[in-house]
């Protein structure tokens, strides 16, 4: 009896994390943007239903309804990686030159440079504090802007290397301590670490989304998993499965679905059914490559990038980042929608 009893909880414990039941695809791709050349791309981000694409030298603007192209913010022969949207002017960085570029939203030109760190990278607005953070990845930096001055205000260690990072628009900014496998934690109000707290079980986390109403974080990790972390203690509170390559995690706060893009043809999807359960539904399929995305937190739409890739046989079939190469100006922007 007991034997049963032991397989029947393990039984219900793998219904919690793994679901495969759910009917039919949660979302559908319902279209295909072609980019063309230059064939690199980075972050992907969404604000009032524009589209933001981190392309080569240049930043792409697109329609988010109509996948139209609107402009492109040129110039950033470095290479752009992140974007963000503050008081109708545009933030974006050129990583090797280790600059930050401000640019005008209607014509799209730089409008002022300012010096960052070596790798300056994602970029994201904390509206508590009302800065600008450029996470300066290799450097373990983060360099603050004032947009009301367009001004450097403060220069943050953080001790390690950093991927991406999220504001709690509640006076605390987190990012991810790729180099040391934490996730850090800063005071936006005095622009100083307040917290380092080890992932266990995580290797090199990459992307990090946040729910804000239950205050949890979700860290998408190289070695195939989710962290979810409590953002007021930083207790780990589940790991869960997820594609290989991950790059970005993003959280829609309407459906309660976190989501981590990856770079083997897979987008996975974590349902949060309360603040301390959750569970790993049936992947999306994707095309290869597609590592970043974006969301629109109203329609639910998700917007990912990749190109069309040459397959090299010589290479085995389990090193997704060496067995493909792009074919020259086939990038494009993928727009899926929730299925129901």
């Amino acid at each position: 009896m007991k034997k049963l009893l032991t397989v029947f909880a393990l039984a219900v414990t793998t219904s919690l994390l793994v679901s495969a039941a759910v009917a039919g695809p949660l979302y559908r791709l319902i279209k295909t943007v072609p980019l063309g050349a230059p064939d690199r791309w980075d972050y992907v981000v969404y604000e009032s239903g524009r589209v933001y694409v981190a392309h080569g030298d240049r930043v792409t603007v697109l329609d988010g309804q109509s996948g139209a192209r609107i402009g492109e913010v040129e110039g950033l022969p470095g290479g752009p990686h992140g974007i963000a949207v503050v008081d109708g002017k545009g933030y974006t960085d050129d990583g090797k030159a280790g600059t930050a570029v401000v640019f005008d939203l209607n014509t799209f030109k730089p409008l002022k440079t300012l010096k960052a760190e070596p790798d300056a990278d994602g970029i994201v607005y904390d509206q508590t504090s009302r800065h600008v953070f450029v996470i300066d990845g290799d450097s373990g930096k983060l360099t603050v802007i004032a947009p009301k001055s367009d001004t450097v205000v403060a220069t943050i260690d953080a001790g390690g290397g950093l991927e991406f990072g999220v504001s709690g628009e509640n006076g605390k900014f987190y990012v991810d301590g790729a180099e040391k496998n934490e996730l850090v934690r800063i005071d936006t109000a005095t622009n100083t670490v307040d917290a380092h707290w080890a992932l266990a079980g995580c290797l090199k986390p990459h992307g990090l989304a946040i729910d804000r109403s239950n205050h949890r974080l979700f860290a998408s990790c190289a070695n195939k998993v989710m962290a979810i972390v409590n953002a007021d203690t930083g207790a780990m509170v589940a790991s869960l499965p997820i594609g290989e390559g991950t790059d970005f995690a993003v959280f829609d706060p309407v459906r309660h679905r976190a989501f981590s893009s990856n770079r083997d043809g897979s987008l996975s999807v974590i349902a949060e059914t309360s603040g301390d359960k959750f569970e790993a539904l049936t992947p999306i399929k994707t095309p290869i490559g597609a590592r970043t995305m974006a969301i629109d937190p109203q329609s639910g739409r998700l917007f990912l990038v990749t190109g069309e890739y040459a397959v090299n046989e010589a290479v085995p079939a389990s090193d997704v980042r060496h067995r493909y190469t792009v074919k020259p100006g086939s990038a494009k922007l993928l727009i899926f929608a929730p299925a129901k």
